[in-house]
């Protein structure tokens, strides 16, 4: 760990008198503030919300500090750590030698070699998919509920080997999952969770039934004789190793849960937001099509495809520049350090946001403008390496990162190749920042077949 001896400078922010109103806000508008404190204060600003003091920092060098240089002073923080009251201690929320030890349990399931074994089972769904959105008729289909049942499927498949579609309520689960660790995060855990607020309510009934499910994978795997070397094995493996047999159930259903909703929501989000925006660009959906069709023909991708569908991979780097699946990364403190010539206190609450890292006007001509252009390979190079952290940075980054950019790339190929989707008229698209910055109350679209 290093210990600087800061100089004392404190980041300028509203006064203390504002505490109240500021946690109103983050309850309601998080983008909003954050997008306020950038553009009013800079790089680095103190935030009052409530009881607390956030220090937020908003340049690549301050996100390379706190995320990989000195990284061991700094635990995840408000909102993650308020969200282990929903989650439990799983890879999201975990310290310590629990993180490294499930860490270890679960990295070998994404090593290249096995991400290139799935392909073929990431392009079979997304043809299903393909497959279904044709089937729909004229009615408007939901695309976010349909990319999520799309990347739960994957997920099933490619890590767990199970068909998760079995279990209608895993979607809803999760949605009161997230709604409630958001509501921990603008409460400050101040809140008893036996409360009987309809949120709550929900929230219970949704840990039970995600028990329910975890203990139902379990069954079902020691039921076979077949040994497997997935993440489900490994897990329940990790578990059995457990002196208290209590103890390695919660933990099981701890990182289960972590992993189903981590594993599907921010590539689903993803998915959605880039049909969103090349509804918007039909330039950009032309030339998409385009490569998917000299790329592929009419077959479906392989692994071999990936690097060769390149235009594809800009324009999904550039969805995820304005609409990062990781939107805020929060940090607390272990020992007092400078940042960006900060004086940061031990045990402060910190905040890393890629959604204003990435429109930071030093770094990004134009920022609000969708434009792929800016992943050119040939063209990144002049780009601060944190200035862009859409899934992270540092110890903590994203493990699942290479699967998702394949499954993105890939369903969006075969999605542009075959069809044309077109967002219902007069429905207003926002954000919804969650655990991951999805689009509000779904996505609307139209499906015809692609000119």
């Amino acid at each position: 760990m290093t210990m600087v001896k800061a100089p004392g400078r404190t980041p300028p922010g509203p006064s203390k008198a504002s505490s109240i109103r500021m946690l109103m806000v983050m309850g309601r508008d998080r983008l909003g503030m954050m997008t306020d404190a950038a553009a009013r204060y800079g790089d680095a600003s103190r935030l009052p919300v409530g009881p607390k003091s956030l220090y937020f920092f908003n340049h690549p060098d301050h996100a390379k500090h706190v995320l990989a240089d000195n990284a061991v002073n700094y635990h995840k923080g408000i909102g993650l750590v308020h969200a282990r009251r929903a989650l439990g201690d799983g890879l999201l929320t975990s310290e310590g030698e629990l993180w490294r030890k499930q860490r270890k349990v679960i990295q070998p399931a994404f090593q290249s070699r096995r991400i290139a074994a799935q392909a073929s089972v990431i392009a079979e769904e997304g043809a299903a998919l393909v497959a279904r959105l044709r089937a729909h008729g004229d009615a408007p289909v939901d695309v976010l509920q349909e990319m999520t049942g799309l990347t739960l499927g994957v997920l099933g498949r490619t890590l767990l080997d199970v068909d998760l579609g079995a279990y209608d309520s895993i979607g809803g689960d999760f949605a009161a999952v997230q709604d409630q660790a958001m509501f921990e995060l603008a409460s400050l855990s101040a809140v008893p969770t036996w409360i009987p607020l309809p949120r709550q309510l929900r929230f219970r009934r949704a840990r039970r039934d995600l028990q329910g499910i975890v203990d139902d994978l379990v069954a079902q795997r020691t039921a076979r004789s077949v040994e497997r070397d997935d993440v489900l094995s490994r897990l329940i493996v990790s578990a059995g190793q457990e002196e208290d047999p209590g103890i390695g159930r919660q933990r099981l259903r701890d990182e289960l849960v972590t992993l189903l909703l981590a594993g599907h929501e921010t590539t689903a989000s993803t998915l959605s937001w880039t049909l969103y925006l090349i509804d918007r660009h039909p330039e950009v959906r032309e030339r998409l099509r385009e490569e998917a069709l000299s790329v592929l023909g009419d077959r479906l991708p392989t692994y071999d495809d990936l690097t060769r569908l390149r235009y594809t991979a800009m324009v999904i780097e550039e969805v995820m520049r304005l609409f990062p699946p990781v939107w805020i990364l929060p940090r607390k403190s272990l020992a007092e350090d400078e940042v960006g010539g900060y004086r940061v206190p031990a045990g402060a609450d910190l905040l890393i946001c890629p959604f204003t890292l990435h429109r930071h006007p030093a770094f990004w001509t134009d920022p609000e403008r969708f434009d792929p252009e800016r992943f050119d390979p040939d063209k990144v190079h002049d780009r601060p390496r944190y200035a862009y952290i859409p899934f992270g940075a540092g110890p903590r980054f994203c493990v699942g990162n290479h699967l998702g950019m394949m499954e993105a790339a890939f369903v969006t190929a075969l999605l542009v190749r075959e069809l044309t989707l077109t967002k219902e008229p007069g429905y207003e698209v926002r954000p919804e920042p969650m655990l991951s910055l999805r689009v509000r109350g779904g996505l609307p679209m139209r499906v015809r077949p692609a000119r």
